[in-house]
C-alpha cells in the first residue's frame, strides 16, 4: 500500500519582504549592483532589451507577464521608463528603501557617463568619426527595441482587440502627430471600458 506524502511547502518569505517578492530575500547590495550595470551599459537607448534580460532571464525577479506590467506602470508614469523601472522592482523586492537603492544604481552611472561624454562631444562634434559612431549606436538602438517589442510585446498581439488598440495609438502619435498627452487620454478610457471587469467575456488562454 502506497503512502502518498504530502507536498513540501515553498519556504516562507523573508520578514517585511513586500507581498509578491520573490521567497529568498535580495540583498540591497545585489539590487543596486544589478541596476548600476543596467544604467552603465544602456547606452544608445533600448534600455527595456537590457531590463528584461537582467530582470527576467538573469535575475529571475519578475516573469514575463510580471515584466510587462511594471513596463506598462513605467510607461504611463511621468519620468523615464527605466528610473520608474527601479523604483518598481526595488520596491518590489526589498520595499522603499529598494526602492532608492535601485534609482541611485539606475542613475547613478549614467548622470556620471553623461556628464563626461558632453564635455567629450562638445571638444570634437566636428569630428565625421563621432557623427558616424553616433549613426551606430543610434541603429543598434533601433534593433534592440525592436528586437524587446516582439520578445515581450507578442501576448498583445493574438487578439484583434489589442492589435486595433496598438494601430489607434500609431496612427494617432506617428501619422496624426496627436500629443502623447491626449492620446492617453483617448485610448485609456476605450482600453478600460474594453477590458472592464465583469463585461460578460472570457478571454481565450
Amino acid at each position: 500500500m502506497s503512502v502518498t506524502k504530502p507536498p513540501i511547502p515553498a519556504p516562507p518569505s523573508a520578514p517585511g519582504a513586500p507581498q509578491g517578492a520573490p521567497a529568498t530575500q535580495v540583498s540591497l547590495l545585489e539590487i543596486f549592483i544589478t541596476f548600476l550595470i543596467i544604467g552603465g551599459i544602456s547606452f544608445g537607448g533600448g534600455v527595456v532589451a537590457y531590463l528584461r534580460n537582467a530582470l527576467v532571464v538573469e535575475k529571475g525577479w519578475l516573469d514575463e507577464e510580471e515584466f510587462l506590467t511594471a513596463l506598462e506602470i513605467s510607461q504611463a508614469l511621468p519620468g523615464l521608463n527605466a528610473t520608474n523601472m527601479s523604483v518598481i522592482v526595488g520596491d518590489r523586492l526589498r520595499g522603499p528603501v529598494g526602492a532608492i537603492v535601485g534609482f541611485l544604481g539606475m542613475t547613478l552611472p549614467g548622470g556620471l557617463l553623461v556628464f563626461a561624454l558632453g564635455i567629450f562631444y562638445v571638444s570634437n562634434h566636428g569630428n565625421p568619426a563621432m557623427h558616424a559612431i553616433l549613426a551606430g549606436i543610434g541603429a543598434a538602438a533601433v534593433g534592440l527595441l525592436a528586437a524587446v517589442t516582439v520578445q515581450i510585446g507578442h501576448k498583445q498581439l493574438e487578439h484583434l482587440r489589442e492589435i486595433l488598440l496598438i494601430l489607434i495609438t500609431v496612427v494617432l502619435v506617428s501619422f496624426l502627430h496627436v500629443s502623447l498627452v491626449l492620446v492617453l487620454l483617448t485610448v485609456l478610457p476605450l482600453a478600460l471600458f474594453i477590458y472592464r471587469p465583469g463585461r460578460g467575456e472570457v478571454d481565450e488562454p
